[in-house]
C-alpha cells in the first residue's frame, strides 16, 4: 500500500514535466524569434518579410514584451494596386528600397525588420491593427502589447518616398538608416548589351552621317519640331506644367458635367491652352502656306481664291481668340485710329 502514493506521485511529476516541456517548446525564446526573422529577411530580395495572420501572431501578438526588435509594416491590398490615386505600387517599391538600404548600411542589425501584410491573405491582422484605409505603414515597437497601440506613419512621410520614410524610422527607433541606395536604371548586363550594339552600329551610323541620310538632315523633321515648339509655347503648356493646372474640372453645381473653360483670370485650365494654341497654329500654318506655297502657284485665280480662304480662316481664328480673352478676363480690344483720320 505504501508504494501506491509513490507511484501516483511519480506519474504526477511526469505529467507536470511533460506539460512544462510542451509549454516551453510552444513558446519560442526571443533569440529563436530573432533568428527566424533574420532567416526570412535573408530569403527576401529586398529584405521585406511577408507576414500573414499566423506569423503576426507568432512574432507580435503572442511574443512577450519587451521584444528585442521592432517591425515596420507596410499594409498592401492587391485588388487596389490598379488605383492610381493610392500609389500602392510606387510606395511598396520605395518601401523595398528603404529596407534594402537599411540592410546594406546595417548588415548585422537585428533590432529593426521590415515586413508587409496583404489584405486578402490577412484580414484578421488588418482588423487587429485597426487599418481601414491605404496606404498605411505602422511601426510595432518592442513595448507595444496591443497591435492597435503601434505607431502609424503620417501621410506626410510619403511625400518624398523612401527618403522621408527613413526620417520616420530614424526619429522613432533611434537607428540610422543611412543614405538611400537606389538601383541603377540599367543593369550591368543591359549596359554591356547596349555598348555592344552601339559598337556594332557605329560604322553604319558614320556612313549615314557622311551621306547625309540621318533624321537630322531631314527638313521635314525640323519643320515638325518647329511647329511643335511653336504650339508648345503659344498653348501655355509650360505654364500648366509649372502650376500643375488640370486639363478640366468638374462643375460644382453638376458633378457629372466637365468644365474645360474657366471664366476668370486667376486660373487657366489645360484645355483652354490647347484650344488657343490650336487657333494660333492654324493662323501660323496658313501664313506659312501663303508665303511659301501659294507664291509658287502660277494661276492668279487660284492664288486669289486661296488667299481669300486664308484671310477668312485667319480672321475667324483671331476673332475666337479675342472673344475668349474678353470672356475670360473682361478686357475688350478697341480699335484706335490716327488723329488725322478722325
Amino acid at each position: 500500500m505504501a508504494t501506491e502514493p509513490s507511484i501516483a506521485t511519480s506519474i504526477l511529476l511526469l505529467v507536470l514535466l511533460l506539460t512544462t516541456s510542451t509549454i516551453c517548446s510552444a513558446s519560442p525564446s526571443s533569440d529563436d524569434l530573432v533568428a527566424e526573422l533574420e532567416s526570412l529577411r535573408a530569403s527576401s530580395p529586398s529584405g521585406v518579410i511577408h507576414l500573414n495572420d499566423a506569423s503576426v501572431s507568432r512574432f507580435l501578438s503572442t511574443a512577450s514584451t519587451p521584444r528585442p526588435y521592432s517591425i515596420l509594416i507596410f499594409f498592401d491590398a492587391s485588388q487596389l494596386r490598379s488605383k492610381p490615386e493610392l500609389h500602392l505600387r510606387e510606395l511598396r517599391s520605395e518601401f523595398g528600397i528603404l529596407s534594402d538600404s537599411f540592410s546594406k548600411h546595417n548588415p548585422t542589425s537585428n533590432r529593426l525588420f521590415f515586413a508587409e501584410i496583404e489584405f486578402m491573405e490577412s484580414q484578421a491582422s488588418f482588423a487587429q491593427f485597426g487599418v481601414n484605409s491605404l496606404p498605411h505603414v505602422r511601426l510595432v515597437g518592442p513595448n507595444h502589447r496591443a497591435l492597435k497601440d503601434s505607431e502609424p506613419m503620417d501621410q506626410g512621410y510619403f511625400s518624398r518616398l523612401a527618403e522621408s520614410m527613413s526620417e520616420f524610422v530614424e526619429s522613432r527607433t533611434g537607428l540610422e538608416v543611412g543614405p538611400i541606395i537606389r538601383p541603377p536604371p540599367l543593369s550591368r548586363s543591359q549596359v554591356i548589351a547596349l555598348v555592344v550594339i552601339f559598337l556594332i552600329s557605329m560604322p553604319f551610323m558614320v556612313k549615314k552621317v557622311i551621306q547625309g541620310e540621318t533624321l537630322l538632315h531631314d527638313q521635314k523633321v525640323w519643320m515638325g519640331l518647329a511647329v511643335f515648339v511653336y504650339y508648345f509655347s503659344v498653348s501655355g503648356t509650360m505654364h500648366g506644367i509649372i502650376r500643375g493646372s488640370p486639363l478640366f474640372v468638374r462643375d460644382r453645381n453638376d458633378p457629372d458635367k466637365l468644365v474645360f473653360f474657366y471664366e476668370g483670370s486667376g486660373m487657366q485650365l489645360g484645355a483652354e491652352g490647347f484650344a488657343v494654341g490650336f487657333l494660333y497654329i492654324i493662323v501660323g500654318l496658313m501664313i506659312a502656306f501663303v508665303t511659301h506655297g501659294l507664291v509658287r502657284v502660277r494661276n492668279v485665280v487660284t492664288q486669289r481664291m486661296f488667299m481669300l480662304v486664308a484671310m477668312a480662316v485667319g480672321f475667324w481664328a483671331v476673332k475666337k481668340v479675342i472673344y475668349l480673352d474678353n470672356w475670360k478676363t473682361g478686357y475688350a480690344i478697341h480699335t484706335y485710329w490716327p488723329k488725322r483720320w478722325r
